[in-house]
């Protein structure tokens, strides 16, 4: 069984032996809900590849200390996958945000498309941002990550063509495509990237897909069924990473 993972930025200077001090609201949460003791192990990760297991030697309200045993820098994983996600409406967008996170998925874009039901603005823009950095945090724990993921500020429809233009491959979702993901290769390159951008419930506008398009991105289905904008880019990340050595 995997170690429970507690994310700590600060392991810079992890070394064998040292005490590395976990305080805040990681601490809390290691401490008072999970009911970390003193004499368990215990996984540190920076969330930018550095990871650091060891043995806790003290605990308190808020505080943490484990005696460092291992440090291990991990490579960032390739292909990277970024994934632009329409704003969906309720909470399906922290489920989108969990299920992409848990997957490997390296950026996540939120989307303000034409059609989406959901509206950020002002200070609901800054609450629901929040929500998704925090639920992309707590499932890179859940799953282990030593790599977390970059939650974007939400970007326009020119942002994210912008965005696509530098990635090696990039699929838009569409019900109505001719083509299938099936028939397309997935770069496997470790510093390679892809990219899959996922409509909202209304589906897309075709101002928005002839501008991906413009940026290079290839319009793809999935299959006969249609996924839920909280589900579909889960399948085709799923689908992609199959066919690359990260899976292999």
């Amino acid at each position: 069984m995997s170690l429970p993972v507690q994310l700590c930025p600060a392991l810079a200077d992890a070394r064998p032996g040292a005490v590395v001090r976990l305080e805040g609201d990681e601490a809390h949460h290691a401490v008072a809900v999970r009911r970390t003791a003193v004499g368990e192990e215990l996984r540190l990760v920076d969330g930018r590849g550095r990871s650091a297991t060891g043995v806790v030697t003290a605990t308190g309200k808020r505080v943490l200390e484990v005696q460092v045993g291992e440090v291990v820098d991990e490579p960032r994983p390739g292909p990277a996958v970024t994934v632009v996600q329409a704003l969906p409406k309720g909470d399906r967008g922290e489920l989108a945000v969990e299920v992409l996170t848990e997957i490997g998925v390296e950026r996540i874009v939120p989307w303000a498309a034409s059609r989406s039901v959901a509206v950020w603005r002002g200070e609901r823009a800054v609450k629901s941002h929040a929500k998704w950095a925090a639920t992309a945090r707590e499932a890179a724990k859940q799953a282990r990550r030593a790599w977390f993921p970059e939650v974007t500020p939400m970007a326009a429809t020119a942002e994210v063509a912008g965005l696509l233009a530098g990635l090696d491959l990039v699929v838009v979702l569409h019900e109505e495509a001719r083509a299938t993901l099936a028939g397309l290769e997935a770069p496997d390159a470790a510093g390679a990237s892809i990219g899959v951008v996922v409509g909202p419930e209304g589906g897309l506008a075709p101002e928005e897909v002839a501008a991906f398009e413009a940026a290079g991105a290839t319009t793809v289905r999935l299959g006969a069924e249609v996924l839920r904008t909280s589900t579909a880019g889960l399948a085709a990340v799923a689908a992609l990473l199959a066919r690359t050595s990260r899976w292999g």
